[in-house]
C-alpha cells in the first residue's frame, strides 16, 4: 500500500494480512479514482468519510492531498489498531477521526454531513444494495457532494436515482453518485 500524491507521496505501509477481512483497492483503481477526484473536489475544503475503511489507505491519500477532516469507519479491531498506529506515526490525530462501528449503525446515528464519501464494502455484503439509500435518506452526503462505492460486477447501481457514472478496473467497479 502506498500514498500516490501529496505531502506523504511515496510513503508505503504494509498492513498485516493474516486473517484480515480486507481487500485493499488496487493501485490501478486507486490511482484512476484520484485522477478523477482531482478534477471534482477541492481536498482542502473536503469533509471526507471513509466507510468500511479497512487499511485506511483512502483516508491517508485524501489527507496527504490536503483534506483536514477525514472520518474513518470500520468494525474490525485489527484494522482500527493498524489505522490508529499509522495516524499516530504520521501525526494526523487532528485530521482523522477513527470510529469503530458497524457502518449501518454508524449511518443510523450520524448527524454530520460529508462532501466526499468513499465506501469499499466487502463484495459479498448482503446489504450492499441498501448502502446508497442509507446515505441519502440520512442526509449524510452534503448538497453537491460526491459518493463513490467500490464493488464487484455482481452489483449494479446504474438505475439508482442518484447514480452518475461507473468506471471499471478489471473486476472492480467504482459507482459515482451525487
Amino acid at each position: 500500500m502506498r500514498i500516490i500524491s501529496g505531502k506523504f507521496k511515496g510513503r508505503r505501509f504494509i498492513p498485516p494480512a493474516r486473517n484480515w477481512p480486507t481487500r485493499p483497492t488496487t493501485d490501478m483503481a486507486k490511482e484512476s479514482l484520484f485522477n478523477i477526484l482531482n478534477n471534482r473536489i477541492d481536498y482542502e475544503e473536503t469533509i471526507m468519510l471513509d466507510l468500511f475503511g479497512g487499511t485506511g489507505n483512502h483516508c491517508y491519500e485524501c489527507v496527504s492531498r490536503g483534506c483536514k477532516d477525514a472520518t474513518y469507519v470500520d468494525n474490525f479491531g485489527a484494522c482500527i489498531g493498524f489505522v490508529t498506529g499509522i495516524v499516530k506515526e504520521l501525526k494526523l490525530e487532528s485530521n482523522v477521526n477513527i470510529i469503530k462501528s458497524d457502518v449501518f449503525k454508524f449511518l443510523a446515528k450520524n448527524v454530520k454531513q460529508y462532501t466526499y464519501i468513499f465506501a469499499d464494502p466487502p463484495y459479498d455484503l448482503k446489504r450492499l444494495n441498501e448502502l446508497p439509500d442509507e446515505i441519502f435518506t440520512k442526509d449524510t452526503l452534503a448538497e453537491g457532494g460526491l459518493l463513490v462505492i467500490e464493488h464487484s460486477t455482481n452489483h449494479d447501481f446504474t438505475l439508482h436515482s442518484r447514480f452518475v457514472e461507473e468506471r471499471k478496473y478489471g473486476a472492480t467497479l467504482l459507482s459515482f453518485f451525487q
